[in-house]
């Protein structure tokens, strides 16, 4: 039997990014109507396009740091629920645009916060929390009462924005909660994201149209899990009957190493054949180890991830294979 079919309105800042595309095709799924905001409505929305869902949301300009900008758009489609997915999202970009990072996170949240109380209409309001907001804490596996040592810009700013939904949860009464992300990749991730690059290295490597991967850290420990599955957690975290922040992650932890690994032994390569470590590539201070205990998730909500981090390597070259025009593969000897 096809689920049932609900009348709710959601509108998700950041609509058009990897998250906000498969949520938005999670949610239609579901019989909502979605709603999106874009910073251009004439740009090309890429994501939404390559699910096949363009057509089926309706896109709103909006610029998050201008509070009288969220105010209009909240005003407009008066949603259920509401998903904050939108802000810079790399680490790296972070230590070269710290300011930026801050604005586009820790402001744009605060502003949303604000006009969700101002306007006094119920809704529920998911805010996409990171593991960067936890920075090192060795082998031990955090969860949602570990302290936050952030060593990034963007970690800080995550935590700024999480801390902040906290306060206007306990202070106003909101029904608002934070999914702390661990990462979490899919075909729709942009080469600016370390797995990404592999992926479209190994892909180039396997087609003879590439030589070498070259990379800084690779002794670097994260959880991988895949994007789709992720977003269903979202979902299910603001249709409880309180809200409470929940980590979101597999609970296994790889190497990046492994990782890489992973995807030169899934089309019959070595890695050390191909790997470069290159010290140019090597950010200012880096998180060593990331482990998530899932263990609230798990038993609260009954979500676990369907697929790890050799699943989410299989798709993202079975999709890179799709998406390249057939060259002569390389030859091994």
């Amino acid at each position: 039997m096809p689920p049932p079919l609900t009348h709710k309105k959601a509108l998700i800042f950041g609509v058009s990014g990897q998250d906000g595309a498969y949520l938005a095709q999670f949610l239609l799924g579901k019989g909502y109507s979605v709603w999106g905001t874009t910073r251009e409505l004439q740009a090309e929305h890429h994501n939404l396009e390559a699910l096949g869902i363009a057509s089926r949301i309706t896109l709103v300009p909006c610029g998050m740091t201008d509070g009288a900008s969220v105010r209009q758009v909240l005003d407009a489609a008066n949603p259920d629920e509401i998903y904050n997915l939108a802000g810079q999202t790399s680490v790296s970009y972070s230590f070269v645009q710290p300011l930026e990072t801050l604005r586009s996170i820790a402001h744009s949240t605060l502003n949303l916060l604000e006009c969700i109380r101002q306007r006094g209409v119920p809704c529920r309001l998911f805010h996409a929390s990171s593991a960067e907001c936890f920075g090192d804490h060795g082998l031990t596996p955090v969860n949602e009462t570990t302290p936050f040592r952030p060593k990034s810009p963007y970690g800080v700013a995550k935590a700024s924005a999480h801390w902040q939904v906290a306060c206007y949860r306990e202070a106003f009464g909101l029904f608002a909660c934070s999914g702390i992300l661990f990462n979490h990749e899919s075909p729709l991730r942009p080469q600016k994201f370390v797995t990404q690059k592999v992926i479209a290295a190994v892909g180039a490597i396997s087609r003879g149209s590439r030589d070498k991967l070259h990379l800084g850290a690779i002794d670097v420990f994260r959880d991988w899990g895949w994007a789709p599955d992720y977003v269903e957690a979202m979902w299910l975290m603001l249709q409880q009957p309180t809200p409470e922040d929940f980590i979101i992650a597999t609970g296994q932890t790889h190497s990046l190493r492994e990782f890489v690994d992973t995807a030169f032994n899934t089309i019959g390569y070595c890695s050390d054949d191909f790997l470069v470590q290159d010290g140019s590539l090597l950010r200012p201070t880096e998180i060593q180890y990331s482990y998530a205990d899932i263990a609230k998730i798990n038993h609260q909500l009954g979500w676990s991830a369907r697929n790890k981090m050799a699943d989410v390597v299989r798709m993202m070259l079975e999709a890179d294979t799709r998406a390249t025009p057939t060259q002569h593969p390389r030859t091994t000897s």
